[in-house]
């Protein structure tokens, strides 16, 4: 069959692009749909997102920045619960203001079975921080658990409401009881319960630490690489992020559908802002997580007048993706299609930016026009569905997804179609 070769291991290996694929399959919607070719991200509750998963790496096991293991220095200290809780209340740890939201992605349910392993003398995870450059700490794996523990212990550390406890496995009777309700013996041995927390020390090279933290999973749910900047980079970046991310104009071209819980809509937001200052041809390293987090620092030192051009550009983008591609916009697409694909971030930074380069009538006439249609001939170039799908990051398919969405909106706005 064309498309097929045979791999060095004997196995038939598929090279044709999803959408060879997925017209092949029409006929077996009720057995092979969307959802089998376009694998999604999870949310924090367990359920897939509308955005799709993406590989942005050559391959898995390929070492592309090696970097020497004397520069890991990793400090593993041993203290109570009381000892958290201190530096919590002398803003010693940093949980990343919005992180505080997520951290009641946790039920209190799940909370409560926390402090009931405690109450029960059975060791939790250790936690994972970042060392700051005044001595505090960056919680970055773990901050489901210490919040669970403040709210608990003392609610005002974290300005959560106090947590009742509830769903309990083993003690039962202790349903409805509050920190206030325990014996003095049960306090004491909650305050002076001894956790692990590894620190990761200040004058770790940024990229090294970045890798240490990507590697960890000890609460059982992987960090996003966008959880790991967020924790890594404090500032203003933060911030920003979020407001682009909770913009009505975002939500609106997205429909939406993107989940923030795991921030798949701050990093959407940031990759924007990274090739709006960084243009494609720019881009060379092929190391994407640290093109990203140095975007990130250039967010920070950001002036008023930064900011309020590139959120005028974003919002910009936003409008005209929504009024050029309609309910498709930053999606996979084929002529006819009805079902509408997931969210695609390498399409989103790619259609953003070019829409952000063009002008406000050049804009106008785009929504003019029949683009949907357009872009579902590009998709058909199987070279630039892969550069949108396999190894993202790689710095040719970088740029050939760029340029092609930039000569596909050239071809449209012919002399004579950007005004109305």
């Amino acid at each position: 069959m064309a498309g097929l070769e045979d791999s060095s291991q004997g196995r038939t290996r598929d090279r044709r692009s999803v959408y060879e694929r997925y017209q092949e399959r029409q006929g077996e919607q009720s057995v092979i749909g969307l959802d089998d070719l376009f694998p999604v991200e999870i949310g924090s509750d367990g359920q897939p997102t509308d955005v799709e998963r993406e590989d942005t790496d050559e391959g898995v096991d390929q070492i592309t920045s090696p970097f020497d293991p004397e520069h890991i220095d990793i400090e593993t200290r041993t203290t109570t619960v009381d000892l958290l809780l201190s530096r919590l209340r002398n803003e010693m740890i940093d949980l990343a203001p919005d992180f505080q939201r997520r951290a009641g992605i946790w039920t209190d349910e799940k909370q409560s079975r926390l402090i009931e392993s405690l109450l029960l003398r059975i060791p939790i995870p250790s936690f994972y921080a970042a060392e700051q450059k005044d001595g505090s700490w960056a919680i970055v794996d773990g901050i489901q658990r210490l919040t669970s523990i403040a709210r608990f212990l003392d609610a005002g550390t974290v300005k959560a409401p106090p947590l009742k406890l509830k769903g309990l496995e083993y003690l039962r009777n202790f349903a409805g009881a509050g920190f206030g309700d325990l014996s003095g013996k049960l306090q004491i041995r909650l305050r002076e319960t001894e956790v692990v927390v590894h620190v990761i020390r200040r004058g770790t090279p940024e990229p090294v630490m970045f890798n240490v933290f990507a590697r960890i999973n000890t609460g059982g749910e992987p960090l996003t690489r966008q959880e790991i900047r967020h924790a890594l980079i404090p500032g203003r970046a933060r911030t920003f992020l979020t407001e682009l991310a909770e913009s009505q104009e975002f939500r609106d071209a997205t429909g939406g559908s993107v989940v923030g819980d795991r921030m798949a809509d701050r990093e959407m937001a940031l990759r924007f802002l990274a090739f709006r200052l960084t243009p494609p041809d720019g881009y060379r390293t092929g190391d994407f997580d640290s093109f990203l987090a140095e975007a990130m620092h250039r967010i920070n030192r950001f002036d008023a007048t930064d900011e309020e051009r590139l959120r005028y550009e974003f919002r910009s983008a936003m409008l005209a993706a929504q009024a050029a591609f309609h309910g498709h916009a930053f999606r996979k697409y084929r002529s006819g299609q009805q079902r509408k694909s997931p969210i695609n971030k390498a399409l989103f930074e790619t259609i953003a930016v070019n829409l952000a380069a063009l002008d406000p009538d050049q804009r106008y006439g785009l929504a003019q026009l029949d683009v949907l249609e357009a872009f579902a001939d590009l998709m058909e170039d199987a070279e630039f569905e892969r550069s949108i799908s396999v190894a993202t990051g790689d710095p040719k398919k970088v740029r050939k997804r760029f340029e092609a969405v930039q000569e596909l909106f050239e071809d449209l706005l012919e002399p004579g179609d950007t005004r109305p």
